[in-house]
């Protein structure tokens, strides 16, 4: 009964394992879906960029788009 659990415990942690060994990058072919104007969150760069200005000079900060970091201070 023990090496029935053992083994039944085995095989599920090898599917398990073997189930995240996909192909994870995006086909050439693919990325002009993901290059597609929908995909866009701001949906006028400019009015962003404006935005920014704004928030920038009425909150006295900038920046913090994009960058890396979990507030820990190590990037």
């Amino acid at each position: 009964m023990r090496t029935l659990i053992l083994a039944i415990v085995l095989a599920a942690s090898a599917l398990t394992a073997g189930a995240g060994c996909g192909r994870q990058a995006v086909r050439a072919a693919e990325k002009e879906f993901l290059a597609d104007q929908i995909m866009v969150f701001d949906g006028d760069p400019h009015e962003a960029s404006s935005d920014d200005h704004i928030r920038a000079n009425r909150e006295g900060a900038a920046g913090g788009h994009g960058a890396g970091g979990g507030g820990c201070g190590c990037n």
